[in-house]
């Protein structure tokens, strides 16, 4: 098929990259020029697992290309997918000015073509934002009706960051929320042949599957956090603990997200809790486990900051930054967070992390950190020795083998440093007995 994607972020770029991939002719459109430019010579604007890669060949084969002009993008697909981002409110509610804006764009381009196109919005979105906004935008600004002149359906994404490439051609399931049989007959035809089942469903359903998914993600790190705070606290080892609850696949679940680590960040578990908590709270509907989900997560995020401030130490050096390993996105990072909360309280800061590094960064995600670390340029160290050597406390929020291969061992010595390990690096269990290593909830 002939495919638009509008928005090139992280969610855009891997599914234009592997619509082309997979034999579609694909035009991706996004308004910042330098996302844009990128493309066009063949590079992609993110960093992720094998999407350079496969953005090049794409590229180079002639599958993919990119444009900043809605109209001449429309002009030339079949299907527009929308993956442009829905950033929260202060109060947790979603922000749609976006959405909005790309609806009546590709409906304005509409109105001059004569073929029937697809609308599919893979944003995540909360039940009621597509029948009840988008497509009575598209509607008025088309001068069409959708249904009829037109097709609209939801299609979810399940893409986890870092993995993403892997999980478009082996998604846990396909989710199509269709106006109509024929709608949902393109979208299905997307991803033919994929393994995973395939949902057919109301457009409202598919809207809130997402956060389904996320609220539950976000619950069970919140889960396996507190829990392995409670073990650290009774002198249990906590993944072992974990190791029996996980090997119950009857009555338990899966191990993803379940153990016990960090606190979770990033454009999805935040903002899709806070997006469901909003709703339940307008609709007057109590909610209390999940309303206490993010105030979990941020009293792990405390407890590592503690951690830093009972050494008595003040040069820290912090490995990683992104969310997630592998990634280059910094928004709603706990790391990000806890680098800001030891800069406002005075700590001389150091950061390494190889994927992180300032002139690549764009659109949300430069903007979030602009906001967030302003300084971030006089803080980021080009090597793994120089945060070293600088840091009194090793704060160790990544398992960059460069960055395990070169963390200290402490004896107790006076000058030792200290290691922090936010992670819970491979030898932690033996690490346990050094003087020098604190584990956050092991």
């Amino acid at each position: 098929m002939k495919i638009s994607v509008f928005g090139l972020g992280y969610v855009g770029c891997v599914s234009a990259a592997c619509l082309a991939a997979r034999g579609n002719e694909v035009v991706g459109v996004d308004v910042n020029p330098t996302k844009i430019d990128l493309i066009t010579s063949g590079h992609a604007p993110v960093v992720e697992e094998r999407i350079g890669e496969l953005t090049a060949e794409v590229v180079a084969s002639g599958a993919l290309r990119a444009t900043t002009d809605v109209a001449e993008a429309v002009a030339a697909s079949e299907v527009s997918l929308v993956c442009v981002g829905t950033p929260s409110a202060p109060n947790g509610s979603l922000s749609t000015a976006y959405l909005e804006r790309v609806a009546q764009q590709i409906g304005a381009s509409l109105a001059g073509t004569s073929h029937r196109h697809t609308v599919v919005f893979r944003s995540t979105m909360l039940p009621g934002t597509c029948l009840e906004l988008l497509v009575p935008i598209l509607e008025k600004a088309s001068g069409r009706t959708a249904g009829v002149d037109f097709g609209v359906a939801v299609n979810p994404e399940f893409l986890r960051e870092g993995t993403s490439v892997k999980d478009f051609f082996e998604p846990p399931k396909t989710v199509i929320g269709e106006l109509d049989t024929a709608s949902g007959d393109v979208v299905a035809a997307l991803y033919e042949g994929l393994p995973g089942d395939v949902f057919r469903v109301p457009i409202p359903v598919a809207e809130i599957t997402k956060y389904a998914d996320n609220s539950f993600h976000a619950l069970k790190v919140g889960f396996a956090n507190e829990l392995g705070s409670v073990c650290a606290a009774l002198g249990l080892d906590s993944h072992k603990v974990m190791d029996v609850f996980l090997a119950d696949r009857k009555l338990n679940v899966s191990p993803a997200y379940l153990r016990p680590g960090f606190a979770f960040g990033g454009s999805c578990l935040p903002k899709d809790v806070r997006g469901l908590v909003h709703a339940a709270h307008r609709a007057d509907v109590s909610v209390p486990i999940l309303s206490h989900v993010l105030p979990s997560n941020e009293e792990h995020l405390r407890r590592a900051f503690e951690l830093v401030a009972r050494t008595g130490r003040r040069k820290v050096g912090l490995f990683g930054l992104s969310f997630k390993p592998g990634t280059d996105d910094l928004r709603e990072s706990p790391l990000v967070e806890l680098a800001e909360r030891l800069l406002g309280k005075g700590y001389d800061l150091r950061i390494y992390d190889a994927n992180v590094s300032l002139s690549r960064l764009l659109g949300a995600n430069r903007e979030f950190i602009e906001g967030k670390l302003p300084h971030l340029g006089q803080l980021l160290s080009s090597s793994v020795e120089e945060v070293l050597e600088h840091a009194e406390v090793v704060l160790v929020g990544c398992k960059d083998p460069a960055v395990l291969a070169a963390l200290p061992h402490g004896t107790g010595e006076p000058g030792d440093k200290v290691v922090v390990d936010l992670v819970r690096i491979p030898d932690a269990e033996a690490r346990r007995a050094e003087p020098g290593y604190v584990g956050l909830a092991w």
